[in-house]
């Protein structure tokens, strides 16, 4: 039995950051006006990929406890999202963060994910390209994000399963994703040998109801129902550069 083969495209950092809120406010006027503007300056370069020839970046507030900012950045090359996050620890804010989570994949296209009637030679598909280097959606001042695998127990083993099993139980999963194509974009980066879960998937939308009805029916693929193991979800509001001051309080 082969593994279907994968095209790959950006690699992804999704870095997630708690603040010590009370750490934060016992910090003068001046210091924190600087971390301010130091941080707002760092996260302006990184959307505007100043640090590398191509890739997007954006920053998000979690909604809950499980952290307060999402930073998700797309690059070429491991080591410039290395630079990014070494590059954020050196700032004043982030002194007062300690790391709620992280999550490194690389953003992957199966050739069995294809959609029905593209060309056998996929990777010059520009839907296939569009996939690999994405650009901000339109609809983005919502995030859902979450890490997931393929179940290995019994006869519920993804990967005993021959390939066109596979492709079919892909192709329904997709019909249902592609319903909601006007109201959520997606981002799916394997992580296998680089993180604890198999996939990441990252959702975007203006409307963050519509996570909930995209992954509540999705749970009734086949795919989902039989197969899937999730990790923790994060939800969070787009966040501007220029308003990091406002949501800190300042």
């Amino acid at each position: 039995m082969s593994a279907p083969e994968t095209l790959e495209g950006w690699f992804a950092l999704h870095d997630l950051r708690t603040l010590d809120r009370p750490a934060w406010e016992s910090l003068t006027r001046h210091e924190r006006e600087k971390a301010v503007a130091e941080a707002s300056d760092l996260m302006a370069g990184a959307e505007d990929v100043t640090d590398a020839i191509a890739g997007l970046s954006a920053i998000y507030t979690v909604v809950g406890h499980k952290a307060d900012l999402l930073m998700l950045h797309l690059r070429p090359d491991v080591a410039h999202l290395h630079d990014l996050e070494r590059k954020f620890d050196q700032t004043l804010l982030a002194s007062y963060m300690s790391r709620a989570y992280s999550y490194l994949s690389v953003i992957e296209v199966s050739r069995h994910a294809a959609p029905e009637g593209t060309a056998e030679n996929v990777e010059d598909s520009p839907y296939i390209q569009a996939r690999l280097y994405p650009e901000m959606p339109e609809h983005s001042g919502y995030v859902c994000f979450y890490p997931m695998s393929k179940k290995r127990l019994g006869d519920d083993n993804w990967y005993m399963l021959d390939a066109p099993q596979r492709a079919e139980l892909m192709r329904d999963h997709g019909r249902t994703g592609r319903k909601y194509a006007a109201k959520v974009s997606q981002i799916v980066s394997g992580s296998m040998g680089l993180d604890d879960w198999e996939w990441g998937v990252t959702l975007f939308s203006d409307d963050p109801l519509q996570f909930k009805k995209l992954v509540y029916e999705m749970r009734f693929d086949e795919v989902s129902a039989r197969y899937a193991e999730f990790g923790p979800f994060y939800v969070g509001r787009r966040l501007e550069p220029h308003e990091v001051g406002r949501w800190l309080g300042e």
